[in-house]
């Protein structure tokens, strides 16, 4: 009988450690995509920044 009772337990902490295993790579990925936008748009005011003072400069050569 102690068999019958040691088996559900085996499959329920197997299925808690696969359920935290998901939700980690979930979370891992959530962060590479947050970080991959943040780059992108710490490119983007980069981009801009270096368009706004080259524009400025040749309007004044003008």
């Amino acid at each position: 009988m102690a068999i019958d009772v040691i088996e559900p337990l085996t499959v329920k902490l197997q299925a808690l450690k696969a359920a935290v295993e998901a939700a980690t790579m979930v979370l891992r990925i959530d962060e590479i995509i947050a970080a991959s936008k943040i780059e992108s748009e710490k490119k983007e005011e980069k981009k801009e920044g270096e368009e706004g003072t080259s524009g400025s400069s040749s309007s004044s050569l003008d």
